[in-house]
């Protein structure tokens, strides 16, 4: 749970910061077979019902944090083994991003209903009133489920007037709005990858820590380490991630993780808004009869994966993240470009043929903080700049949900104040799946859809490590810091017109 310090949250900070620090260090990356007990120290387990099992797990999430793959459990092979193909500045990620460290997870049940101590066994018992299957008895005056005949309806969950009944999901399936999570032979979670879009809600969700996700931080670091030039974008979902970092310290913050500079994504939302609001006006519903935003890589995926007929229908607008990188790159051809943002779609975004070039490497929020610990970066001591003043506040609202079409529409309003924009959004791929079923019906036609794959969007990515209500309020503190409101304000549109031909 993001903005809570728990037990999983110390351990996965743990695990970024010690990559971290072997990289700075320069360490050959065979230590990382002495990690996990530098990690999980002692001789009596903490977490779980043995130390050995709880270092079985740091191992694999080291692995991963390296950017490797999940072992075989069934075969024996060292934590480094085939780290040699990792520690490459060029190492991109390999299928599967997401992936479940089966001996990690807990085999939760995928749905069921249970009577609890709260029943009172009242005269009424509307519990077995109400369920069509008979599968509720009184049995030494309590309520008795029979798990034969249930069939999950919740039925006898919301007749109890005493709230003694719960239903049980798996958190990480419940969390999945593809229907990506299903179990395996033992009961086991286990990720249907053809579904799958890497939105990461359900490592969110698990509140064993089974599940993970790539990363790049010990590649990252060789790069900052190198001669090349290394300029960290930054997702305005960066607002109050790091508590304690002002607005005007951010730049020197990256810069003593090693960074040349800094840029803000949010430039790239300007252009993307832009070029949003001109398809809009343009192709609906002339050519298309609805439009969808196309920031979000997860649910442009979801909607390309569940609905292709309506494929054409998502923008083709480059996303605000390539949109930033294409203007350093223009300027600076032989730097590295860092993604920091709240995503792990992002990650499989950037690991395309067509953007590869352009975004090298992509970190979360939770990364980057294990690399300020392992630098030993003290915010208190950073030196004041200017604020970043080069991006609109309706480009910087690109992190909160509604803020993506808000902006389009904006610019809508400017380039033709006679246009009516009718817009629908919706947060949470299950309610994405919803509305793009309703516009596939004809409901939406000539509306502006905004699709976010995570509830409350980009503040509340899978990378993040503030709770949504502190994330959401810095980001309106920093969007009245910005020097101009709306995208068209911005001064880089000549620069967009050079980036046309790279529209994919």
């Amino acid at each position: 749970m993001r903005g809570l310090y728990s037990s999983k949250t110390e351990i996965r900070h743990s695990i970024f910061t010690e990559i971290a620090r072997m990289a700075y260090e320069g360490d050959d990356p065979g230590k990382l077979e002495e990690l996990p007990y530098k990690i999980i120290p002692g001789e009596i387990a903490s977490y779980r019902e043995s130390i050995f099992l709880e270092r079985a797990i740091v191992g694999e999430r080291l692995r991963v944090a390296m950017g490797m793959s999940l072992r075989k459990i069934s075969e024996h092979a060292p934590i480094s083994e085939g780290v040699e193909e990792s520690v490459i500045e060029e190492k991109y990620y390999e299928p599967p991003l997401i992936n479940v460290i089966k001996f990690a997870c807990n085999s939760c049940p995928e749905k069921r209903i249970m009577v609890t101590e709260g029943c009172q066994g009242c005269l009424e018992h509307p519990c077995m009133e109400v369920c069509p299957r008979g599968a509720i008895s009184m049995v030494n005056g309590r309520s008795k489920i029979d798990e034969e005949k249930c069939i999950k309806c919740g039925k006898c969950q919301d007749a109890c007037p005493y709230n003694a009944i719960i239903k049980q999901e798996r958190p990480c399936k419940k969390a999945c709005g593809m229907g990506a999570i299903k179990s395996d032979e033992y009961g086991r979670a286990e990720i249907d990858q053809d579904k799958c879009v890497s939105c990461g809600m359900c490592l969110v969700s698990c509140p064993f820590s089974a599940i993970v996700d790539k990363g790049q931080i010990y590649q990252t670091i060789m790069a900052l380490k190198s001669s090349t030039p290394v300029f960290a974008i930054l997702a305005p979902a960066i607002a109050g991630q790091f508590k304690g970092l002002k607005n005007t310290q951010i730049r020197s913050a990256f810069q003593a993780l090693g960074f040349t500079d800094v840029r803000e994504v949010a430039i790239g939302a300007d252009l993307c808004a832009i070029e949003e609001a001109k398809d809009f006006l343009d192709e609906v519903p002339e050519k298309l009869p609805f439009m969808a935003t196309s920031c979000c890589p997860a649910w442009s995926m979801m909607a390309k994966k569940l609905f292709p007929e309506q494929a054409e229908c998502i923008s083709m607008a480059l996303t605000p993240m390539v949109l930033t990188a294409r203007l350093i790159k223009q300027r600076n051809p032989d730097c590295k470009i860092v993604f920091v943002g709240p995503c792990a779609a992002k990650k499989l975004e950037a690991s395309r043929r067509t953007i590869r070039s352009y975004v090298d490497f992509v970190l979360t929020f939770e990364e980057v903080a294990g690399m300020f610990d392992a630098k030993g970066v003290n915010f208190e001591e950073l030196p004041e700049g200017e604020p970043f003043f080069r991006a609109s506040a309706d480009g910087r609202g690109f992190a909160a949900s509604g803020g993506v079409a808000k902006a389009v529409i904006h610019v809508i309003q400017e380039l033709d104040p006679d246009r009516e924009i009718k817009v629908a959004n919706a947060e949470g791929l299950e309610n994405c799946r919803k509305l793009l079923t309703l516009a596939k019906a004809g409901k939406y036609n000539g509306y502006l859809l905004e699709g976010m794959a995570c509830p409350g969007g980009c503040i509340a990515g899978a990378g993040t490590i503030q709770n949504i209500k502190t994330a959401g309020t810095a980001l309106e503190g920093m969007k009245k810091e910005a020097t101009f409101q709306e995208c068209l304000g911005t001064k880089y549109m000549d620069r967009l017109l050079e980036l046309e031909e790279f529209q994919m």
